[in-house]
């Protein structure tokens, strides 16, 4: 499995577990926002950066902003989908972005 299948898979593979032990509530309600903030997200990502490389420099120039967002927009979404339950949103979507970002970087090489 490669491109964008890969990149998700992976995304859902890290991020997911975090979500469960990191938002304290019950595990089926952590896993279904979780999965559906990173539904949401990341295709979103997934373009925006796609768009960005496809000119000098776009990608190193966006991935930063693009990843900002998406922490942000997944802390909001996981608000609203938790109605405020759970601790720490924005901490929890910055942990679990960072961290599947990571395991990209590793993935590739970098």
């Amino acid at each position: 499995m490669t491109g964008y299948p890969a990149a998700l898979a992976l995304t859902l593979a890290v991020e997911l577990p975090l979500y469960v032990v990191a938002l304290r509530v019950r595990i089926a309600r952590a896993l279904l926002a979780a999965a559906a903030v990173n539904l949401v997200s990341h295709p979103l990502v997934w373009l925006a950066l796609g768009a960005a490389a496809r000119f000098r420099g776009g990608y190193e120039i966006f991935l930063l902003p693009v990843e900002i967002a998406a922490w942000l927009a997944e802390a909001a979404m996981l608000r609203v989908l938790l109605r405020g339950e759970g601790r720490d949103l924005l901490l929890v979507a910055l942990m679990a972005n960072a961290a599947s970002f990571l395991a990209g970087l590793l993935l590739i090489g970098l």
